[in-house]
């Protein structure tokens, strides 16, 4: 646990989570070279979070590149295929990221605050790969949702993040419905895995962190 430092991680999710709505809000979502600038940022940064995890490092590495290729070849040559590229290749390095940080966290043997930040980002991770999933979906079969905006760019943006951790959290708005059976059934089971996880995992982190703190 003392090699893998989280927080580079963390704060690669973070800045997806505020510069992408930021984007939305001063109308450069729509920008193809904003998206390619975010989208490479997290899977540069996250990737240096699984430096020391070996094939896990290496796996991201393929989705890395991978990744920024496609991002750079969607916004240059506006076709779709590789807009799919893209988003399969942030599904995939995210899998690998949730893969080698729950594994840290889990297995771990150090209570420490590094630990309680690779929790928070796989919840974080969640969120996101969800957001991607439903991204893809719509690309794969529009109006799987009732409430999204058609006038937006396609593929991922901040509209996905705000359905996703609305559901994951299960606040649950309305203003953004699934309609078909996969769209549904992907809705449910992210609600069922954020209350899983908030419940049996991080609970019982902040708990054994506060009881070392107090045995200390």
């Amino acid at each position: 646990m003392e090699k893998t430092n989280f927080f580079y991680l963390l704060g690669a999710l973070l800045f997806l989570l505020l510069a992408l709505p930021l984007a939305h809000d001063f109308g450069l979502a729509d920008m193809p070279i904003m998206r390619v600038i975010v989208f490479s940022v997290l899977l540069l940064v996250g990737s240096w979070s699984l430096k020391d995890g070996g094939r896990y490092f290496s796996s991201g590495m393929l989705f890395v590149v991978s990744g920024i290729a496609s991002s750079v070849l969607a916004a240059s040559l506006d076709m779709m295929l590789f807009e799919y590229g893209a988003i399969l290749a942030m599904i995939g390095f995210l899998v690998v990221a949730i893969s080698y940080t729950l594994g840290q966290v889990v297995f771990g043997t150090e209570m420490s605050a590094n630990r309680l930040v690779g929790a928070i980002c796989v919840f974080l991770l969640l969120g996101i790969i969800w957001a991607f999933g439903y991204a893809l979906l719509e690309l794969a079969a529009p109006n799987s949702f009732k409430g999204f905006d058609p006038a937006h760019a396609p593929g991922a943006d901040s509209t996905w993040l705000y359905f996703s951790f609305v559901t994951l959290t299960t606040l649950g708005y309305g203003d953004i419905t699934p309609v078909t059976a996969v769209a549904r059934t992907l809705s449910y089971l992210q609600a069922v895995a954020g209350q899983f996880y908030i419940a049996v995992l991080v609970a019982g982190l902040v708990s054994g962190y506060i009881s070392s703190r107090q045995g200390s």
